[in-house]
């Protein structure tokens, strides 16, 4: 197999705002989520998949091939439109989790369609959907592809026991990125973030849901089963670090500028935009910390009242085709859910594609995988005495 070598700037991850920030989620966190649960009987509408060959799917900007010479064709949804003579109708709607939320919420509370037959969401938010019964169960055995080549430790997580749900469209790491040259050191622990060479000059995510799982592995806790002392023990010591000067400020996506200036020598990070810097500065390192990192995926669901089940169920195992999926992989850089499309990247013909193969930050290896674990998400209970607490120490 030939896979063409893309070269794009995922910028994907954009400011993620801390929790609490839109209309309908106050709305939510004000009533109660028991009101705006829909039991499993309430979810699917009659399917018209097998008439009506389309389906609607929401995604984030950036987050698909697209060819080379025309950033309007995307080589891998038009394959599928081919083969199966379904239509997609692709709209790069997702900008936020919250404000998108707060879009199709109202839809969700009052049992009416969405007009979206799939919609990618990160993990946390679709815990959320998860927990409010807001999506659809799928079929297995209509998509054998995920079945069999779904990386194993994204199988499970505790949000979604199974995965019956939810399926990952792509995953990450958040760990420490850090400039080896101008910094003269390696980091291999959260602690050494705090050294007094780091003292003004290190970033933390602004994101409650994005920053605190590393944070607390830094302290030697299990983020699966983490508690509520936890989270505060954390929050004591990152006001210790801001009141002291340590921590420089908290950023969204705009980390890499400070990374790149030098303004910044070491910053939480996410794996798939250490990638892109490491293409223009090699000294830039991405390290999983000793006491591990968090595991993260964007995932696939098919909202409740979804007209086309079928036709989505067929499009997420389309993208489970290893061949498919590491053509995905080559042009988002991202951790590659597939770990069967390694080898099908480490036969390409470019020379520059088949190296990807060996990237661990694509696919970790064996090592690597033993420090990644995904962390329990916050609860809707815990939800707004976190977030008061995180917001007040991030000045959102």
């Amino acid at each position: 197999m030939s896979l063409p070598l893309r070269t794009p700037r995922p910028t994907r991850r954009s400011l993620l705002r801390a929790l609490g920030g839109t209309a309908a989620l106050g709305a939510l966190a004000g009533c109660g989520v028991p009101a705006a649960y829909v039991s499993a009987a309430d979810r699917a509408v009659p399917d018209r998949s097998a008439t009506d060959k389309r389906l609607s799917w929401a995604n984030w900007p950036l987050y698909i091939d697209t060819d080379d010479d025309d950033t309007a064709k995307r080589p891998t949804l038009e394959a599928f439109e081919k083969e199966t003579g379904i239509s997609v109708d692709y709209v790069e709607e997702i900008n936020d989790n919250d404000e998108f939320f707060g879009k199709i919420s109202p839809a969700l509370m009052n049992h009416q369609s969405t007009d979206r037959d799939l919609i990618v969401m990160s993990d946390w938010m679709c815990a959320r959907f998860v927990r409010l019964g807001w999506v659809q169960e799928m079929d297995r055995a209509e998509q054998p592809n995920v079945t069999k080549y779904l990386d194993p430790l994204l199988r499970s997580p505790a949000f979604d026991p199974g995965r019956k749900h939810t399926v990952p469209w792509q995953s990450g790491i958040t760990g420490i990125a850090y400039d080896r040259r101008r910094l003269g050191r390696e980091i291999r622990h959260v602690s050494e973030l705090w050294g007094s060479d780091l003292k003004g000059r290190v970033t933390l995510l602004s994101g409650l849901d994005e920053a605190f799982a590393l944070l607390m592995q830094g302290n030697g806790v299990d983020i699966r089963k983490w508690t509520a002392d936890d989270f505060h023990t954390v929050c004591d010591q990152v006001e210790k670090y801001v009141h002291s000067g340590q921590i420089r400020r908290f950023t969204g996506n705009d980390y890499t500028k400070d990374l790149v200036s030098g303004d910044v020598l070491a910053c939480q990070a996410y794996s798939g935009d250490v990638i892109q810097l490491q293409a223009d500065n090699p000294d830039i390192r991405f390290v999983v910390p000793e006491e591990g990192a968090e595991l993260w995926s964007d995932s696939l669901m098919i909202p409740d009242r979804a007209s086309h089940k079928a036709n989505a169920e067929r499009l997420i195992d389309h993208y489970y085709d290893p061949e498919v999926a590491a053509e995905l992989a080559a042009w988002v850089n991202y951790v590659c859910p597939v770990p069967a499309a390694r080898d099908v990247l480490a036969s390409a013909k470019d020379e520059e594609t088949a190296a990807l193969a060996g990237n661990t930050l694509i696919f970790p290896d064996d090592e690597m995988r033993e420090r990644l674990v995904i962390a329990r998400d916050i609860t809707s209970t815990e939800r707004v005495e976190f977030s008061k607490r995180w917001n007040a120490i991030v000045g959102l």
